[in-house]
Formats: structure tokens, sequence, C-alpha cells
């Protein structure tokens, strides 16, 4: 399998060429918040990265894939973190590019992702952590089937106040 390919995207391995790209998204202070990152990344680290992204889901315990437009253009990334293969479970994390936003990337990206996770890797659920003020994240996990199953209160200390955060499953049948 060389790509995951949907109407819209196609959801691929990271190369070395997407260093740049990798570098600027771990770097940018807006998505630290949901990524729990508190410092800089530096190239070399990052670089060491990509050089390990072949290790499989079993052994990194996480994948992440580029998201990529019909004319091969980096539009996004996005991940399964967390995954426990005991309990068949992993988190997905989504970020699309500002300027590639509300054109179906996201939603198609999750859906090849969903899809991936339940028919390839036997995964029994997928689970999101959504801070409750981001509608737009609520909105598209919630069209795809997620439930909303908890809030985490006070989860994520940001800008020096607290955000609670929403937890989302979509459970396999």
């Amino acid at each position: 399998m060389s790509k995951l390919t949907g109407q819209l995207v196609s959801l691929r391995a990271i190369e070395p060429e997407d260093l740049d790209v990798l570098y600027n998204i771990e770097n940018n202070q807006t998505y630290w918040e949901v990524s729990n990152t508190q410092a800089p990344y530096s190239r070399y680290i990052l670089k060491q990265y990509i050089e390990n992204s072949h290790l499989d889901i079993y052994e990194a315990k996480q994948l992440r894939f580029v998201v990529e437009d019909k004319k091969k253009n980096l539009v996004g990334m996005i991940d399964l973190f967390d995954y426990n293969p005991q309990h068949l479970r992993a988190g997905v994390g989504v970020l699309i590019d500002k300027k590639h936003q509300e054109k179906g990337y996201a939603t198609e990206a999750i859906q090849l992702l969903n899809n991936y996770a339940f028919s390839i890797l036997n995964l029994k659920q997928l689970y999101a952590n959504i801070s409750t003020d981001n509608k737009k994240s609520i909105l598209l996990f919630e069209k795809l089937g997620y439930q909303k199953t908890g809030i985490k209160k006070d989860w994520i200390f940001s800008n020096k106040t607290f955000k609670d955060v929403a937890f989302y499953q979509l459970i396999h049948a």
C-alpha cells in the first residue's frame, strides 16, 4: 500500500522532502495547545523522526500520514496516536492548513483513516480529544459519527486560563 486514496485527497507516508513543512507545523505555537508541545523542535530531531517513520504502528504506537490534494499539494497531516493493541484503540489527530480548510479535505482524510484503522488494523475504536471552543472540529467529528462521551474539565492550560476538552469516540460495530 503506497497510499490511501479518496475523491479529494490521498494519505501517504511522510517523505524526507516533507521536512520543511513538518518543521513549520511542529513549531507553530498556535498548534501547541492541542499537541502538548512546549518547546520548538529542531530540524535534526524532525529529520530523525522522518527517518524512523518506517517503523510500523506496532513499534512506534503512532502513524502519521501526509494529506495531499489531487494535484499532490501537501494540504495537511493526519495521525493515529496512543495506539493500544491490547484494547484495539487509537487517538485521531488531523490538521489541515488554513488556506485549504472548508474544502472537504479533513472529512475525507478522517474517513480514509477510519476505514484503514477498522479494516486493516482491526481496531475497535478511535477517539479524539477536542477543546470545547473548537466548534469546527466538533462539527467535523460529529458529522463523521463520533459521539461525545465525556468532558475533561480544565484539561488544557492555555493563555493563562483552563479549557475543557470533549472526548469523542467512534466505536466500530
